[in-house]
């Protein structure tokens, strides 16, 4: 597809990071399947790969997590 936020690039399979904030949680997600504008790196995240990671951060938060940083281990898209 045609990348939304330079115009210019197209996307292709690849990994991202993702981070999400809540509830005094931090948590990083390291190789996050996504679609990745090759020519300015936007990532584009699947919504059920963005359902995993929700679930995921609502879990920790509710855990008690304040820093975490984990290798996505969800179903790639």
């Amino acid at each position: 597809m045609k990348c939304v936020v330079c115009k210019i690039g197209n996307t292709r399979p690849g990994r991202t990071s993702v981070t999400i904030e809540r509830e005094g949680t931090t948590l990083v997600f390291k190789a996050v399947p996504a679609e990745v504008c090759d020519n300015c790196g936007e990532a584009y995240v699947a919504e059920e790969v963005t359902r995993q990671i929700l679930a995921s951060a609502e879990h920790a938060a509710h855990s008690g997590v304040q820093v975490g940083v984990q290798e996505f281990a969800g179903v790639a898209t």
